[in-house]
């Protein structure tokens, strides 16, 4: 398969506009701003803490640590990520100012995609392990930790080693108040099995618009981290991929930039999601990692690269950061990363110098597991934060 013909899917034409307002805790007052809305709203939130919930009592299946050879399908295609076209930033049509979206998401879209209670049918096998270190020539390990997945024809390993001893490109402060960090989720309706269990019931997609059981939740781990550390953050909780998954890179696009132009101080664009693994049998994989004695779901960084084509000249300083988080979180936690995927990606990493989309687990993990992962990720991302300098 041609790997730049795969890689360059990317965006369509940008969705209207709408008025969002921004629920920002710690301020007297909400701050409107801008956003795009493919299909409806939600919160977008600077600041907005929440309570971790208990942990799960339930018997866990045990471990199985199986590193997985080079070509598996795991690392060679993040499945979920579909971008039809490049991004077309021609200007699009502003909605009424009668028609300002709400605070919070309305009721009928939460509920238009419900987490199902039950899913107890056993339709397939959930195989639980963890991707320890690959071998071949398209990896090499970092100075701090971590592995990085070179499929670029611009680049060799030396010279992108070399690059990820550069600092991020990256500055702001965090005293001063304005948010430094997006947190975001394209495909927000991506979600997670109800349980630490060995099988699945098919009749669920893997996918609500419930924010308490999607990869919104993980975000929320994530901004909770952020929140302890004392550093601004906005997180969009709009609902990008529902009910048009294809439109989904158009509206977190249009939401990012308007965003971008509310507050210029935002240095740090994550995009988090949850990756698709299966074996052609129909397996789920549920990669996780145990840390401190609990199952962690194993996260995998993707950062862009450019051959000229993808519009994004300034890919390797989004790379320098995807290094610099990459050796925090797996010196700190070992075993929590998969290796960064350096590929022909777009998904909008374009619009700052911090831009990365970061898959949390896949659709065979708990979202106990995610939600651990989630936490982990916002430990290391405040800790690369704090030692920027």
């Amino acid at each position: 398969m041609d790997r730049k013909g795969v890689c360059l899917r990317s965006l369509g034409v940008i969705s209207a506009v709408l008025l969002l307002p921004l629920g920002i805790a710690g301020f007297a007052a909400a701050v409107p701003a801008i956003t795009a809305v493919t299909a409806s709203s939600a919160a977008v939130t600077l600041g907005r803490s929440i309570e971790p919930p208990q942990n799960s009592t339930a018997d866990k299946p045990m471990l199985v640590r199986a590193p997985i050879s080079v070509g598996c399908r795991d690392i060679d295609a993040a499945p979920e990520e579909i971008q039809p076209t490049l991004p077309d930033d021609s200007p699009a049509e502003t909605t009424p100012s009668s028609e300002i979206a709400v605070l919070s998401p309305p009721a009928e879209l939460i509920a238009s995609e419900p987490y199902p209670e039950n899913q107890d049918s056993r339709d397939g096998v959930i195989e639980k392990l963890n991707f320890g270190r690959y071998t071949g020539e398209q990896f090499f390990d970092l100075d701090g930790g971590g592995q990085v997945r070179n499929c670029s024809d611009e680049y060799t390993n030396s010279e992108l080693l070399e690059e990820s001893r550069k600092p991020p490109d990256f500055s702001g402060s965090i005293t001063s108040g304005e948010p430094l960090v997006l947190i975001y989720h394209t495909h927000t309706s991506e979600s997670y099995e109800p349980s630490d269990r060995p099988f699945y019931d098919a009749s669920f997609a893997s996918k609500t618009t419930d924010p308490s059981k999607n990869v919104t939740a993980v975000g929320d781990r994530i901004c909770a981290e952020l929140d302890a550390a004392g550093i601004p953050y906005i997180h969009d909780t709009l609902i990008h991929d529902h009910p048009s998954y294809n439109d989904a890179y158009d509206s977190s696009r249009a939401t990012v930039k308007e965003l971008l132009k509310q507050y210029p101080s935002i240095r740090i664009a994550l995009d988090i999601h949850r990756d698709g693994l299966q074996r052609e049998d129909g397996t789920r994989l549920s990669p996780v990692a145990e840390i401190d004695s609990r199952d962690a779901a194993q996260i995998m960084i993707i950062s862009g690269c450019d051959d000229g084509t993808m519009g994004m000249p300034e890919h390797l300083k989004n790379f320098r950061f995807a290094c610099a988080l990459q050796s925090e979180l797996e010196s700190s936690f070992p075993g929590l990363t998969r290796p960064v995927l350096f590929d022909y990606r777009h998904y909008n990493q374009d619009l700052t110098t911090g831009s990365l989309l970061i898959e949390v687990g896949s659709h065979g993990n708990c979202l106990e597991q995610a939600l651990y992962a989630g936490e982990l990720v916002g430990k290391g991302l405040c800790s690369v934060i704090q030692h920027k300098d």
